[in-house]
């Protein structure tokens, strides 16, 4: 499974247009401040998080995730969107993003269509928080615009339901002309069986058969891509044992130089400082959570000089300190062990 997301560079323009600030946003999400400057932006489940709730914090604009979801020019469309326009209906074209989306991000689009009905659903597979409802607002609002764009009409849902419940409810109807449910068994948005089916009016045949190939090379590269970011993120958790990995350390066991190895780093859109900060947060998650370690001790064996730079990072990644998050997260059956002991 591939570990990252890529984030269209797109959004940081329709930011810009809707009044927020870029520079505030990734200050809030703790990102870099370049990370729409990169030629490919990735990120883990928990910047991709990060970011989307640092979006609605700082727009301060409970609708924002809807706003930056309308899409109205078919050319601003991302090319896997205009290959899912060119197929017969929304049903194909929900299925034709399912495929890709399941091969190049730790994301699933999920969907159901039966006599009545046709649902549309998004899944984090790497998620251990709740997903923003910002960004599930973004995926909905999305989804309807690639509908409209593909129907040729003003086509509404049947209904969105939540899992969470929304503070906004009204606006929210307004904003996609349906009925809102929350406390549903998932987040999806809902239409008629019959809308669902009914051709699109951008259906290109041509267009699709030409993309396509296009496409399983985008996947064949994104999957390298990815494995091999991932070799030398097991490569720096492999060593971190009470030292923080060097690069030359790293680049040795995987049998190239530094400069290779920054420079490969680089063309998947990462650093060495950047994998080494997530293999450090995941090993961060697993020792607070699942083991009786003191903090102390995490901090050694995630090479830290002491408990205090790892509280400064711990902070940095999760927004608080890491004794609260241990509280809030470690497994039921550590806690009932210790109290045994």
């Amino acid at each position: 499974m591939l570990k990252h997301f890529r984030v269209p560079g797109r959004l940081a323009v329709k930011l810009q247009e809707l009044g927020v600030s870029v520079p505030s946003v990734l200050r809030k999400a703790g990102l870099p401040s370049n990370l729409f400057a990169q030629t490919r932006i990735l990120v883990s489940t928990s910047e991709l998080f990060a970011l989307w709730r640092a979006i609605e914090a700082v727009s301060s604009d409970p609708l924002i995730g809807l706003k930056l979801g309308v899409e109205t020019k078919t050319e601003r469309f991302h090319p896997m969107a205009i290959a899912a326009l060119s197929t017969q209906n929304l049903a194909d074209a929900a299925e034709h993003m399912a495929r890709y989306k399941k091969l190049t991000a730790p994301e699933e689009i999920l969907t159901r269509l039966d006599r009545e009905e046709f649902r549309i659903g998004f899944r984090w597979l790497l998620a251990v928080d709740h997903e923003p409802q910002v960004l599930i607002d973004y995926c909905f609002a999305w989804t309807l615009s690639l509908a409209r764009h593909g129907t040729g009409t003003a086509l509404r849902p049947v209904r969105v339901e939540y899992v969470q419940q929304r503070a906004n409810l009204p606006a929210i109807e307004r904003n996609l002309g349906c009925e809102v449910i929350t406390g549903r068994p998932r987040n999806e948005i809902v239409f008629h069986a019959s809308d669902a089916t009914a051709p699109f009016v951008t259906r290109n045949a041509e267009l699709l058969d030409l993309l396509a190939p296009q496409f399983e090379e985008q996947l064949r590269q994104f999957k390298d891509e990815d494995s091999f970011i991932e070799r030398v993120h097991q490569a720096i958790q492999d060593r971190l044992t009470g030292r923080r990995p060097s690069i030359d350390a790293i680049s040795q066991a995987l049998h190239m130089s530094p400069r290779t190895l920054q420079r490969r780093l680089q063309e998947s859109g990462s650093s060495f400082q950047r994998v080494l900060d997530e293999a450090r947060h995941q090993m961060a998650r697993y020792y607070l959570s699942n083991s009786v370690l003191e903090l102390n001790e995490a901090a050694y064996l995630l090479g830290f000089e002491d408990p205090n730079s790892f509280g400064r990072a711990f902070r940095a990644w999760e927004g608080m300190p890491p004794s609260d998050w241990r509280h809030l997260h470690r497994a039921p059956a550590v806690n009932e062990d210790r109290l045994q002991s």
